[in-house]
C-alpha cells in the first residue's frame, strides 16, 4: 500500500509539474494582437533613385505624415505623423540625403535625415499674414555650408541654412496684398525671383539678393483683362495664365526688368470646346494642361511664343508633373482610364505624336479612378531609359506600376477610417468541411504536399514560409465562421474615400472591400463623403439563412443642409444590395430600440429643416412606429448658439407616406458670456448591465440610476475654449452638467474652477468619467461621477434582490422626478487624452476597465477601480475585503497595462470595444493611421482554459491516475487477502 501510494504522488506530482509548465504561455504578448501600419492618401511623391544603395520614395499625405517607402516592396523604411493641425505643404529631397518639409502653413521648415529619418533640425518661420506656402531648394548633390533653402510662408520669404537650419535673413513680400504664386532661383545665380498678382489685374515680379535679402528690383505689370487666380510655370521666365473670363489664355514673359502679355483666345486653339477652361495645377515644361467642359486639353508652349493645340483628352485622365531624363529631355507621364484597365503613357514633350512608353493594366474596378500619378526614370541593363509610375487611386490605394505590371500596392485608405461597427461571421453548416468551403481541391492537395515536403526534410525555405502561411490560415482563430467563444468577427470600417473594408479579426487581413457608387462624385453629388455606419439588418433564428447588412449614410457636401445618400451592404460579401440619393439633408441619425418581423433595424433621420424620416420605408416598419409614436424622443445641441433641445414627433403630422414633422419639448439655454459647450457624451444603446443594485461595505443597497436619456455636457469660459494656457486660471472654469434628454431636467451640476477643455468623457451604466485640465495645479486631471436612484432606496429586502423580484411594480419613467444622489472624486492623470472607451462584456458581469489613448499614440487599459468615488486614504476591513483601493492623488500608469504593449497607433482617432461571447473577454480595435486589435480579459479569463492547454496530457493523467487507482486497489485486495491468510 506504501509503494503504490508513493506511486500516486509521483503521478500527481509530474502531471501538475507539466500544468505549471504550460502556464508560462498563457499571456503570450501579441498571441491574439495585430498591428497595421499605413500613411493615408499620398499628395506629394519625390523619388530617390541612387545608382547604388537603396532605391526609395518619400511621400507626404493628407493624414499629415511624411514618410520613406522602400521603391521594391512598398515597406515603409520610416515615418513620422506629424499634428493634426501641422498639415505639409511642399515636401523635397535635398542634396541627396535631407528630406525638406514645409508645413503649417508655410511656418515650419524641417529637415529630416533621408537614411533613417532622424530629424536634423527645424526652424519656425516668422509672419502671420496668409499667403501660400512654397519651397525651393538647390538642385545639385553636395551639400555646401554656404547653401540656402528658401520658403515662403506667412506672407515673408526666408532664406535658411541648410546645415543647421537657422533663418540667415527674411524679407516681406505681401504687404501690398501681393499673392506669390512661384519661386525661381536660377543655378548658380545670387538672384531669387519672386512672381505673382496683385489683386485681379497686375503681375509682379520680385528680383531679390539671395545672400542677404536686398530687394532688388519689384517690377509690376497691369493687365486690363484681369486675372481669374490661375496660373502655370511651363518655363523659367515664361507663366501662363487665364483671364477674368476664363476663356482666354495670357503668356507672360519676364526677363530683364520686362513683363509682356500676350493673348489667345480658347476658342482659336480648341474649336469644339466651350471656350471657358480652367488651369491644371501641374508642372509641365513647355506645356499647359487645362479642363475645360468633361476633357483634359493639352496645349503647347513654343519657344517663340505661341500656343499649338497637342491633343484633348477624357477628364478622367491623370497627368504627372515633367520629368527631366537622357540630360535635357523631358517626359510625363499619361494616364487614362479604359473600364476595368489603364493605360498607362510617357510622352516626350518634344514630340507629342510618340510614346515612350505605352502600356495597359488591368485595375481592381474597386479602387475607382486614378486621381495622382507620379514619373520616376531608371536605366535598363541595355541602357536605354525606363519609366516607373506611382499612382494614387480614388479609393486612396498607393500602387507602382513598372513593365505593365503592378509591382506593389498599399490599401492606404486604411489610413483615414470615418466610422467603425463588427459583423458576425456565417454559421459553419454541419457536415459541411470549412476546408473544403474556403480552398478549392487543387489548393488542398498542394497544401498537403507542402506539408509532407516539410515533414521528410525536403522543402526550400519558400515553401517553408508557405507552409507557415498555410499554418496560419487554417488556425482556428482564422476560419471564416463564427466560433462559439464569439472571438471571429467581422470589423467593417468606412474610409475617407467612401470605401468599406471588412476585416478578419483572426489577422486583420481583407476579406473584402467595395468602393461604394453612392459615395463616389458624381454630376449629382460633387462632393460626397461618409457619415455613419449602422447595422441595418441582424438575422436571428427564423431568419438565420439571410445574410446581416450594413446601412452606409453619406452626405453630398460639407454643410448640414447638402443632400444626403445611403447604401444596403451585404456584411458577408461587400455586395452593394441598394443605393438612394441624393435626397433629403441628414442632420442627425437615431437608431431606435425596434425591429420588424425581418429583422431590420428602424432608423429615424433627421434633415436641417427639422423633419423626421422612417427607414426602412415599408408599411411594417411605419406601424411599429406608429404604434411607439409616443415613446420616441431625440435631443440636439446647438454648441454655437449654446442650447440643447429636446424634440418628439408630432401627432398626425404626415408631410409624406414616411415623413413626419417634429415638434419641441424643451431647451436648456447655457449664458454664452460665461459657458460655451465643448463636449456631450452618452451611454452606448446596447450596453448590457448586469445589476442595478450595489451592495456597499455597510450591507446596505444603493440602486444605480440607469438611464439611457442621461446626457453628459461639459461646457466652458468662452476664452477658455482655445488652447492650453491661452487663459490665466482666474479666467477659465468647467461646468458639467447630467441631463435627461426626454425632459431636459438637469439631475447633477458641478464646477471646476482653473479648469480648461480639451474635455474626453465616458458614459456608462450610472457613472460618468471625463479628463480635462486644471491650470492651477499645471495638472491634467479626471473626475469619476457615479449617479444613484434614491427613490428606490426603501427597496432593500436582499432576498428580493436575490430573486430579482425588487420594484417590479414600479414603474419608472423620465417624467416622474427622480430622487438622485451622486458620489464623485477628482484624481491627477499624467497623459493627455486623444480617446477614451470602456470594455464592454456580453452580460455586463465582469469588472470594467477604461481604455484611454494618450498622447503617444498607444492605449492604457486602466481599472475602473482606481476611479472609485469612495476610495478613502485609509479603507476599512470591509473595504478592503470589497476590493477598494486606499486613496492616492493621482492615477497610476502601469506598464503591463498598455494594451498595445510597445507598439504605436499612429493619429490615434478612436477605440471600439465589442463584446465576444464569453462574459470574461472584449475585444479592442484601435485606429489611427495605424490599426491595432486585440483581446482583453479584464478579470482574466475565469470563465476559459487557454488556447494552448494541453488537452492531451490531461488526458494521460487521467488514464494514469485511473490505472494507478486501480492497481492500488488490486494491491490492497491482496494485501487484504495475505493479512486473513494468517
Amino acid at each position: 500500500m506504501a509503494i503504490s501510494s508513493r506511486v500516486l504522488l509521483l503521478l500527481l506530482f509530474f502531471s501538475s509539474s507539466a500544468f505549471l509548465t504550460l502556464s508560462l504561455y498563457e499571456d503570450q504578448v501579441g498571441l491574439m494582437d495585430w498591428h497595421q501600419q499605413y500613411i493615408g492618401k499620398v499628395k506629394h511623391a519625390v523619388f530617390h533613385t541612387p545608382k547604388t544603395g537603396r532605391k526609395r520614395v518619400v511621400v507626404s499625405t493628407e493624414e499629415n505624415v511624411v514618410a520613406s517607402l522602400d521603391l521594391r516592396r512598398g515597406e515603409i523604411y520610416w515615418r513620422h505623423v506629424l499634428g493634426a493641425t501641422d498639415a505639409i505643404d511642399e515636401v523635397d529631397i535635398a542634396f541627396g540625403k535631407f528630406v525638406i518639409t514645409l508645413s503649417s502653413g508655410g511656418k515650419t521648415l524641417r529637415a529630416w535625415n533621408l537614411a533613417d529619418g532622424q530629424m536634423v533640425w527645424e526652424s519656425v518661420l516668422s509672419g502671420s499674414i496668409p499667403s501660400r506656402s512654397l519651397l525651393s531648394i538647390p538642385t545639385k548633390l553636395k551639400v555646401n555650408k554656404d547653401d540656402l533653402i528658401f520658403a515662403y510662408g506667412g506672407g515673408h520669404l526666408h532664406a535658411i541654412s541648410c546645415l543647421d537650419g537657422e533663418v540667415l535673413w527674411r524679407k516681406e513680400l505681401a504687404s501690398d496684398g501681393v499673392d506669390v504664386r512661384h519661386l525661381v532661383h536660377p543655378h548658380g545665380s545670387n538672384v531669387i525671383y519672386a512672381l505673382g498678382f496683385s489683386g485681379f489685374s497686375q503681375f509682379d515680379v520680385f528680383k531679390i539678393n539671395a545672400d542677404n535679402g536686398e530687394l532688388l528690383m519689384h517690377d509690376v505689370a497691369p493687365f486690363s483683362g484681369g486675372f481669374s487666380g490661375d496660373i502655370s510655370f511651363p518655363a523659367h521666365d515664361t507663366a501662363v495664365a487665364l483671364d477674368s473670363t476664363r476663356s482666354v489664355l495670357v503668356l507672360i514673359r519676364f526677363s530683364d526688368g520686362q513683363i509682356s502679355f500676350q493673348q489667345t483666345r480658347l476658342l482659336d486653339l480648341v474649336s469644339d470646346s466651350s471656350g471657358v477652361a480652367a488651369l491644371l495645377p501641374s508642372k509641365l515644361m513647355e506645356m499647359v494642361a487645362l479642363k475645360a467642359d468633361s476633357s483634359i486639353i493639352f496645349v503647347k508652349v513654343t519657344n517663340e511664343g505661341q500656343f499649338e493645340f497637342a491633343d484633348k483628352l477624357d477628364d478622367a485622365a491623370a497627368i504627372s508633373d515633367s520629368l527631366s531624363f537622357s540630360g535635357a529631355q523631358q517626359a510625363f507621364a499619361l494616364i487614362e482610364n479604359k473600364g476595368s484597365k489603364i493605360e498607362l503613357s510617357v510622352k516626350p514633350i518634344s514630340d507629342w505624336s510618340s510614346s515612350l512608353i505605352k502600356e495597359s493594366i488591368e485595375m481592381d474596378p474597386q479602387r475607382g479612378l486614378v486621381k495622382k500619378v507620379f514619373l520616376n526614370n531608371y536605366i535598363r541593363t541595355d541602357k536605354s531609359s525606363g519609366f516607373r509610375a506611382l499612382i494614387v487611386m480614388e479609393d486612396h490605394s498607393l500602387l507602382l506600376l513598372q513593365q505593365g505590371e503592378i509591382v506593389w500596392n498599399r490599401e492606404d485608405g486604411l489610413g483615414s477610417i470615418v466610422d467603425v461597427t463588427t459583423s458576425e461571421l456565417p454559421v459553419e453548416k454541419v457536415g459541411v468541411s470549412v476546408a473544403k468551403v474556403e480552398h478549392s481541391l487543387f489548393e488542398w492537395l498542394k497544401g498537403h504536399m507542402l506539408k509532407l515536403k516539410g515533414t521528410l526534410m525536403l522543402a526550400t525555405p519558400d515553401d517553408m514560409a508557405a507552409i507557415q502561411k498555410l499554418r496560419l490560415q487554417s488556425s482556428g482563430k482564422n476560419k471564416m465562421t463564427r466560433d462559439h467563444n464569439g472571438f471571429r468577427k467581422l470589423i467593417i470600417v468606412l474610409t475617407r474615400a467612401g470605401k468599406l473594408f471588412a476585416l478578419h479579426t483572426g489577422d486583420g487581413r481583407i476579406v473584402w472591400s467595395v468602393l461604394l457608387n453612392s459615395l463616389r462624385k458624381s454630376e449629382t453629388c460633387e462632393v460626397p463623403h461618409g457619415l455613419t455606419l449602422q447595422q441595418w439588418q441582424v438575422p436571428h433564428h427564423h431568419v438565420l439563412d439571410k445574410n446581416p447588412s450594413i446601412l452606409v449614410l453619406g452626405r453630398c457636401g460639407h454643410s448640414l443642409d447638402s443632400p444626403g445618400v445611403y447604401s444596403i451592404v451585404d456584411a458577408y460579401t461587400g455586395k452593394e444590395l441598394s443605393s438612394l440619393g441624393p435626397f433629403h439633408s441628414i442632420s442627425q441619425v437615431f437608431p431606435l430600440p425596434y425591429t420588424d418581423s425581418s429583422e431590420h433595424r428602424l432608423y429615424l433621420v433627421i434633415d436641417s429643416d427639422s423633419h423626421a424620416h422612417l427607414y426602412p420605408r415599408s408599411p411594417e416598419a411605419l406601424a411599429i412606429f406608429q404604434r411607439e409614436l409616443e415613446n420616441v424622443f431625440w435631443y440636439s445641441v446647438e454648441a454655437d448658439n449654446g442650447i440643447l433641445r429636446g424634440h418628439a414627433v408630432k401627432e398626425n403630422s404626415i408631410l409624406d407616406e414616411y415623413s413626419f414633422d417634429t415638434r419641441d419639448l424643451w431647451s436648456v439655454v447655457f449664458p454664452s458670456e460665461s459657458e460655451k459647450i465643448i463636449t456631450t457624451v452618452t451611454r452606448k444603446l446596447n450596453e448590457v448591465v448586469h445589476t442595478q443594485a450595489k451592495v456597499m461595505t455597510d450591507q446596505d443597497v444603493m440602486y444605480k440610476y440607469i438611464s439611457k436619456n442621461l446626457l453628459f455636457v461639459a461646457t466652458v469660459a468662452p476664452k477658455a475654449s482655445g488652447e492650453i494656457g491661452s487663459v490665466t486660471p482666474e479666467e477659465s472654469w468647467l461646468f458639467v452638467y447630467l441631463v435627461d434628454t426626454v425632459t431636459g431636467r438637469v439631475l447633477h451640476r458641478v464646477k471646476h474652477y482653473a479648469s480648461q477643455g480639451p474635455v474626453r468623457a465616458v458614459l456608462s451604466e450610472n457613472w460618468v468619467v471625463y479628463h480635462y485640465f486644471n491650470l492651477r495645479a499645471h495638472r491634467y486631471e479626471m473626475s469619476v461621477i457615479e449617479i444613484y436612484d434614491q427613490s428606490r432606496a426603501d427597496n432593500k429586502d436582499v432576498l428580493k434582490l436575490v430573486l430579482g423580484k425588487h420594484n417590479l411594480t414600479s414603474p419608472v419613467s423620465s417624467y416622474s422626478r427622480p430622487e438622485v444622489v451622486t458620489k464623485s472624486q477628482s484624481y491627477f492623470f499624467t497623459h493627455s487624452v486623444k480617446a477614451i472607451a470602456v470594455t464592454s462584456t456580453a452580460k455586463g458581469i465582469t469588472s470594467k476597465q477604461l481604455l484611454i489613448g494618450t498622447i503617444g499614440d498607444q492605449v492604457l487599459a486602466l481599472d475602473k477601480r482606481f476611479l472609485d468615488p469612495r476610495r478613502t486614504l485609509n479603507p476599512t476591513q470591509a473595504e478592503k475585503e470589497e476590493g477598494i483601493i486606499p486613496l492616492t492623488d493621482s492615477l497610476p500608469i502601469i506598464p503591463q497595462s498598455y494594451v498595445t504593449h510597445a507598439l504605436k497607433v499612429e493619429g490615434l482617432k478612436g477605440i471600439i470595444a465589442v463584446p465576444a461571447k464569453l462574459e470574461s473577454t472584449t475585444l479592442v480595435f484601435s485606429y489611427g493611421v495605424d490599426l491595432f486589435f486585440t483581446r482583453l480579459a479584464p478579470s482574466k479569463t475565469y470563465d476559459s482554459l487557454t488556447e494552448d492547454f494541453s488537452y492531451a496530457l490531461l488526458l494521460i493523467t487521467i488514464v494514469a491516475l485511473v490505472a494507478a487507482i486501480f492497481v492500488t486497489w488490486i494491491l490492497s485486495q491482496k494485501k487484504d487477502l495475505q493479512e486473513k491468510w494468517r
